[in-house]
């Protein structure tokens, strides 16, 4: 029976929060969230069934040393440990549907984000002359 319960740190790192909205770094960003949140939702996934075999592994215990004639607290508690990680199993799978919501919005948000403004971008950068700051013309 066993677990690891440290991140692979096969992800990638997080992108620091900053004041850079242009539309290519927001790109960048969102599409670093979502790697790294994929990679997440792997692990949860992985996590799911290391804990849910884990919990299966112990309740085997239980019966085992039950056929075995040895004192039933032991039994018991053996079952209370297979309970206790049936439960934990059952709020990772409630972590993971979480996380993988957050993937699918966060891959729509990027979708939108470039619907929205990508042709603007796309406009914006392959112009000669310089395009005034965002604010120029609310003066």
């Amino acid at each position: 029976m066993s677990s690891d319960l440290a991140p692979s740190g096969a992800g990638p790192a997080p992108v620091p929060a900053d004041d850079d909205n242009r539309y290519k770094a927001v790109q960048a960003k969102l599409g670093a969230l979502a790697r790294a949140l994929d990679g997440a939702g792997l692990e949860l996934e992985s996590l799911v069934r290391s804990v849910g075999g884990n919990a299966k592994h112990a309740e085997d215990v239980a019966r085992d040393i039950a056929n075995a004639g040895l004192d039933p607290k032991f039994v018991a508690l053996t079952n209370n440990v297979s309970a206790a990680l049936n439960g934990a199993a059952t709020q990772v799978e409630k972590l993971d549907d979480t996380a993988q919501e957050t993937i699918d919005l966060t891959h729509k948000s990027r979708a939108t984000h470039s619907r929205l403004y990508g042709a603007l971008d796309e406009l914006r950068s392959n112009r000669r002359e310089k395009t005034p700051k965002p604010g120029f013309f609310n003066r």
